[in-house]
């Protein structure tokens, strides 16, 4: 099975499709534009579901209280005076949370 054999039918596919011209009108009809653009707008009242309706502002929500959650703790998180840590050994957690969980302590 040699691909590179002239006689092969893929050669023969490729070759005719290479040949052939395509001689379509590649613009869009007198008035189309104007009837989508009219049926987009045409349907505004259609019924919306309960989810699709509160999604976007429950998205706007929880992006407004992640931003809070920053500003509020942005001195921890940055390491300034007021929320850093007295001493720096106490913020390395000392207990097993697995066993204090499971209750697996000596």
């Amino acid at each position: 099975m040699n691909l590179h054999d002239p006689k092969h039918p893929w050669n023969r596919l490729v070759t005719a499709a290479r040949a052939l011209r395509d001689d379509r009108d590649l613009a869009a009809p007198y008035g189309f534009t104007t009837r989508v653009a009219a049926l987009a707008f045409s349907h505004e009242g259609r019924v919306v579901s309960l989810f699709e309706r509160f999604a976007l502002k429950a998205v706007g929500i929880a992006c407004l209280l992640a931003l809070v959650s920053v500003a509020v703790n942005y001195r921890t998180l940055a390491g300034g005076s007021a929320g850093a840590l007295v001493d720096d050994t106490e913020a390395v957690p000392t207990d097993d949370a697995v066993a204090v969980v499971l209750d697996l302590t000596d």
